[in-house]
């Protein structure tokens, strides 16, 4: 249950990351704006499918593929 938890915590940490850089980068307020809200909607998706993979962790199914 650990890697699930791990993964999305640092992908969140790269989103933050790689946004700040480019909002940093830019002088447009507009610009900023919308590169602001990416870093929160993509956080949102991947704690979304965090949640999702560790209650199917703790449903039983630890094996993705077993569903294919």
């Amino acid at each position: 249950m650990i890697a699930p938890i791990l993964v999305t915590v640092l992908v969140i940490l790269y989103f933050v990351l790689y946004f700040g850089v480019l909002i940093s980068l830019l002088h447009s307020t507009l610009l900023r704006l919308l590169l602001g809200i990416c870093p929160v909607l993509l956080g949102a998706a991947m704690i979304g499918v965090c949640v999702q993979r560790l209650r199917e962790i703790k449903g039983g199914e630890e094996d993705d593929l077993g569903q294919y």
